[in-house]
């Protein structure tokens, strides 16, 4: 299912908040798609859902001392080549910056590279940066800090759970990420803003994952204070941070040396964890606000204090169930189609949803390059269901081991969609599913390494944006 994302905001405002660069602002959605994308192909996958419509809300402040009140939850993490979900990433994009940014078109743009030329044999990328980039303390940045900052990413010692995905193409980083070699072949500096980097063959794809917070840069003499270097960090980003007091406020402020069009806001103000936001927004506390299903008939109603103030837009997203394909019982095709096809998604779109999302029939979004709109996914049937689960070496329901999902949350809340999916797996196969809570925090990572480690445990995974 595609699924919509509703903002309700108070006035009409029309610079985004992430800098004033009109591609910067949208970025953040659109990146962490592709991690989504290729941890779900190392397994089996139930699509569920698919954001069709996410807000950008482009909140804008008609005065440049403007400051915007928005909600959040503190960042796992700061630190680019740590960074794998969309949480940190929502913050990270407005602190740093790479070679390439995305186009409002989902096309790789400069950023801090101004140009590039590929070589005949498309496998020599020559990146030429600009001139006038700087670190948010006013240092310069040059090719000397890409290389670094893509070899810090690779170093085993930095632990990065996506460095090989996002810098993998690049010659020389799987010996880094091995522990083989202590620098990236492949990534030659030819003077301060020239760059060469080799990639291993041909991939048209190349240039898009260099718009990943993986690839952004770092200040070298930053990280080197220590561990926590990341809780004040020094990128390239058109904010700066101001403060972070963990579980109550993160501030950031306007970057006056950004390389790109200078911010109209002063500050951002974050609220973390501070209420509930539709609540917070009534009281005249935040400037813009999520809307769940919970309050889209007091929203949409005409006689309501909030007409004319929800606004909606595309987002790249998607939520799904994956099924855990090393080890039994998903690593039988027969019970994987068992499962898939004994879920009602229409019917967990009208009645848990309400119809404000689409039904997904794959795993990339429209919009996304290569999305298929033709793509049919398996159909709700519950007798071809049971035949499928025969058919498999377990013989039915009887013979399968327990089975646990593991879904992010707190307080055991596991939300009403997998409440559903979980009654329609015992109500049609005769399948009773243990489901199993994880923080946020443990789950995301958790998550990468599940498709990264050879024995995987957990044998079902549930994903829902950790926007939603």
């Amino acid at each position: 299912m595609k699924t919509s994302r509703l903002y309700i905001m108070r006035k009409r405002l029309e610079v985004w908040y992430h800098g004033g660069n009109e591609n910067k602002g949208i970025l953040h959605m659109k990146r962490i798609i592709y991690l989504l994308v290729v941890m779900i192909i190392v397994g089996g996958l139930l699509v569920t859902g698919c954001r069709r419509e996410t807000v950008t809300t482009v909140p804008t402040v008609p005065q440049a001392s403007g400051v915007l009140r928005l909600y959040g939850i503190d960042p796992y993490t700061l630190d680019p080549a740590l960074a794998a979900e969309m949480t940190s990433h929502s913050y990270i994009m407005n602190l740093y910056g790479g070679l390439l940014q995305f186009s409002n078109e989902l096309e790789p743009v400069p950023d801090i590279a101004e140009r590039w030329e590929l070589s005949a044999d498309r496998t020599i990328y020559t990146f030429f940066l600009r001139k006038d980039v700087v670190f948010h303390n006013g240092k310069a940045v040059t090719a000397h800090d890409v290389k670094y900052s893509w070899e810090r990413a690779c170093n085993p010692a930095t632990g990065s759970p996506v460095a090989e995905t996002y810098l993998g193409d690049i010659v020389g980083v799987i010996e880094m990420l091995a522990g083989s070699a202590s620098s990236l072949r492949g990534v030659r500096v030819i003077d301060d803003h020239t760059l060469e980097v080799t990639i291993d063959t041909p991939k048209s794809y190349f240039l898009y994952k260099l718009t990943y917070p993986t690839a952004y840069v770092v200040d070298k003499d930053t990280v080197s204070r220590g561990s926590n270097w990341w809780r004040n960090p020094n990128g390239t980003g058109p904010f700066k941070l101001k403060s972070w007091t963990q579980g109550q406020s993160l501030v950031l402020e306007r970057n006056e040396r950004y390389h790109g069009q200078v911010a109209s806001l002063e500050r951002v103000e974050y609220g973390l964890w501070s209420g509930i936001p539709m609540i917070m927004y009534e009281m005249g506390e935040l400037d813009v606000a999520g809307v769940s299903v919970t309050y889209i008939d007091r929203v949409n109603d005409p006689s309501g204090p909030f007409t004319g103030q929800l606004q909606v837009s595309p987002e790249l997203s998607f939520s799904y169930i994956g099924f855990n394909a090393k080890e039994p019982p998903f690593d039988d095709v027969h019970v994987r189609r068992a499962f898939t096809m004994a879920l009602d998604k229409e019917r967990i779109i009208a009645v848990t949803y309400r119809n404000l999302v689409d039904n997904a029939e794959g795993i990339l979004p429209h919009g996304m390059p290569g999305y298929n709109e033709r793509l049919a996914g398996l159909a709700y049937d519950p007798e071809a269901a049971r035949r499928e689960l025969a058919l498999s070496r377990y013989g039915g329901a009887a013979g399968l081991p327990d089975i646990t999902l593991t879904t992010s949350g707190y307080g055991g809340n596991i939300g009403s969609y997998l409440e559903a999916a979980v009654t329609m797996w015992r109500e049609n196969l005769g399948v009773e599913v243990t489901v199993r809570v994880l923080d946020p925090q443990f789950y995301l990572y958790n998550l990468c390494l599940l498709y990264t480690s050879p024995s995987p445990r957990d044998r079902t995974r549930s994903r829902m944006p950790s926007s939603a």
